[in-house]
């Protein structure tokens, strides 16, 4: 049976979810250290660059109705597309732990009953959202989302009214670290958002308003983040929270922020599971996804999370750079391949690439010269074989 259309709304309100996000507020403490003006301009500098990329793939499934990671069969071969439907399932499942123990130590800092408790009780939510079903949603989500507009509305008032800066709190980083640091979040969304937007009426459109949403509310989480830094001295959210008065209006914040957002991961954990096998049902792995995030956050310690965000980065920014330039530029999709051999050594390029630019403080972060790199690499290959791969035009 065919799936329901989703409207502008119902994507823009995914996303907004998304947005709000404890993870999001907690990188941009990181910021802290440059100041309001530069931690300013990274911040909107980042999330630039990470949001057109989030549109573009957006659009690639969006365009052909399939999921992301169907999508990524199409640029690396039926069998290529499993590798990093693997290592996408394996990353938000990663996601769905770190929320989780963000949200859990956040929350037992405003109301100590346990890490434990809160770890289950938010696992219990997420697994609640998947359970009701992502078509039936809206209302639910409509409510959480107004609930968390509100909260964080007060949030922002009582953390900037009055301030002064109490100076800068935690190491020091350069302003291309901090534009990384931004592109990091949208970036790590990018395997997924053909999950929605495929089901979208106007896919274009969807993927605009899922880009911009995102992107306005991301980055006014950032902001958050780093001028309760800046102004309060402390690094550490839940303290902020506390330090502030947000004692019950913090604790809310909190849980249904990491509920809303990670149900986004879990979620497209059990689409990613699916281009796997067709055996697998999306709700039932999307469940075992959050039951195992759940454990993990109770038992490992999970407190910096950046080797985590570049690590995302150096796997699927390449990955994304040769289907960008497979679709928009080459308008080649559908491989008749188990592997695509040459668009797999590009990946590989790219991969190897990104790590190396780690080491260099580029104004523009890691991500963008990666791709771009990556891209034109990719286009010359294709040039050079006279496009003898396997593949069919659009």
């Amino acid at each position: 049976m065919e799936r329901k259309r989703t409207t502008l709304f119902q994507n823009g309100l995914i996303w907004f979810g998304a947005g709000v996000s404890l993870a999001e507020i907690i990188t941009g403490t990181y910021l802290a250290p440059l100041g309001f003006a530069k931690g300013f301009a990274a911040i909107v500098l980042g999330h630039l660059i990470g949001c057109v990329l989030l549109f573009l793939s957006g659009i690639i499934g969006g365009q052909r109705r399939k999921s992301a990671m169907e999508t990524v069969k199409g640029s690396f071969g039926e069998k290529g597309g499993l590798f990093f439907a693997a290592l996408n399932v394996l990353q938000l499942a990663g996601w769905t732990a770190i929320m989780i123990y963000d949200g859990s130590l956040a929350a037992q800092e405003i109301f100590s009953v346990g890490a434990w408790f809160w770890c289950l009780l938010i696992g219990l939510l997420i697994a609640l959202w998947i359970l009701i079903g992502f078509e039936n949603l809206e209302k639910m989500n409509t409510v959480a989302m107004d609930g968390l507009f509100l909260l964080t509305v007060v949030l922002c008032v009582v953390i900037f009214r009055g301030g002064s800066a109490a100076g800068a709190v935690g190491e020091a980083i350069s302003f291309g670290a901090a534009v990384e640091l931004s592109v990091a979040m949208p970036l790590s969304w990018l395997p997924l958002i053909s999950d929605y937007t495929r089901e979208a009426k106007k896919p274009v459109q969807a993927s605009a308003v899922s880009a911009l949403v995102y992107g306005l509310v991301s980055c006014w989480m950032y902001l958050i983040g780093m001028g309760a830094a800046i102004l309060t001295g402390e690094s550490d959210i839940a303290s902020i929270l506390v330090r502030v008065g947000l004692g019950v209006a913090g604790l809310l914040i909190i849980v249904f922020s990491t509920v809303t957002t990670t149900f986004l991961d879990a979620f497209s954990a059990g689409v990613s599971s699916v281009s796997i096998s067709a055996k697998i049902r999306e709700k039932w792995a999307a469940l075992a996804v959050t039951v195992i995030g759940a454990g993990a956050a109770m038992l490992f310690p999970m407190d910096d999370i950046t080797d985590f965000l570049y690590l995302i980065g150096s796997v699927f920014a390449p990955m994304i750079a040769v289907q960008i330039a497979d679709f928009f530029v080459l308008k080649r999709t559908d491989s008749q391949k188990d592997w695509e051999i040459s668009r797999l050594l590009v990946w590989a390029v790219g991969f190897v690439l990104y790590r190396l630019l780690m080491r260099v403080d580029f104004v523009l972060g890691n991500t963008l010269p990666d791709m771009l790199l990556t891209a034109a690499l990719n286009i010359l290959v294709y040039k050079s074989t006279k496009g003898r791969n396997g593949s069919r035009t659009m």
